[in-house]
């Protein structure tokens, strides 16, 4: 059994939350980057120039990369034979978060759904738990902002629908989005499944980089074919018109009972933060 102390994870929780706040994943800012030599919209050149610069300012004065610092979404991978000592798992990582929020001066975006009352600190967080074979612990932050996740739908359909009804839900669903999700987007989608799992690995596919190519031959398909039809789409960055609506789709993929065609689709909006620490 290999002991981990609550303080030396909530301390690297801490340093990993401002790090992902503040700045850009190397293979999105290579993204915008693609994306702006290739937009032929001069609107559209101008947001991804200033979706740049705004990079840029944030991770040289420490600030925010947007006011909205989001949902604080971990998913964690946590050894068999690992255990945390001072404190549970979940408490430690609420601790962090509460703490990385204020001393950063992030913003609470948590609130109470009935009186909308907000919570204060940003808690409580959105946790993700697998147990695997080992004594390892990984964590992966993802703060998701409200204007995206909103654009989010999940649906049930039978099998019959196919790869068609796959294709037809995913596009629909960015096309009723429209400017709303702050794009250049990226999207996640879920594939098989349950009804509650389906939309987790549609979130959980924006983790993928973008630069790595989908080990899954089918979906990797998919995914550019998807990529293309949305990039053909009028909605551009910022929404103001253009050809790069989207930076990239992410597709994974479970096994579905016999009955049900699950698919969740999770968009990201051009702040795509992210980030892993294993401790």
């Amino acid at each position: 059994m290999r002991i981990i102390s609550a303080e030396r994870l909530r301390q690297a929780v801490e340093a990993l939350i401002l790090s992902v706040s503040r700045s850009l994943p190397s293979d999105v800012r290579a993204a915008l980057q693609s994306a702006l030599a290739e937009e032929s919209s001069v609107q559209g050149r101008e947001i991804l120039r200033q979706l740049l610069a705004n990079a840029d300012y944030a991770e040289a004065t420490g600030l925010p990369l947007c006011q909205d610092t989001g949902t604080a979404v971990f998913f964690v991978e946590m050894g068999e034979d690992a255990r945390i000592d001072g404190a549970g798992l979940q408490a430690t990582l609420e601790t962090a978060t509460r703490n990385a929020y204020a001393s950063g001066y992030l913003r609470n975006s948590m609130c109470h759904p009935l009186t909308r009352a907000n919570t204060g600190d940003n808690t409580p967080i959105s946790l993700h738990l697998d147990l695997v074979a080992g004594d390892g612990l990984r964590i992966r932050f993802l703060p998701k902002g409200g204007g995206a996740e909103n654009m989010s739908r999940c649906a049930m359909f039978a099998p019959s629908r196919g790869i068609s009804g796959i294709r037809d839900f995913v596009l629909d669903t960015v096309r009723q989005a429209g400017p709303n999700p702050c794009p250049p987007i990226i999207v996640g989608v879920g594939v098989g499944g349950t009804f509650d799992l389906a939309p987790t690995i549609a979130k959980k596919a924006l983790l993928m980089p973008l630069d790595m190519p989908n080990p899954d031959p089918d979906a990797a398909a998919l995914e550019a074919e998807l990529l293309d039809a949305i990039n053909r789409m009028p909605i551009g960055p910022g929404g103001l018109g253009g050809t790069r609506t989207c930076l990239g789709v992410r597709l994974l993929l479970r096994p579905c009972h016999i009955a049900s065609l699950p698919v969740a689709v999770n968009i990201q909006c051009n702040a795509a933060r992210r980030g892993e620490i294993c401790l």
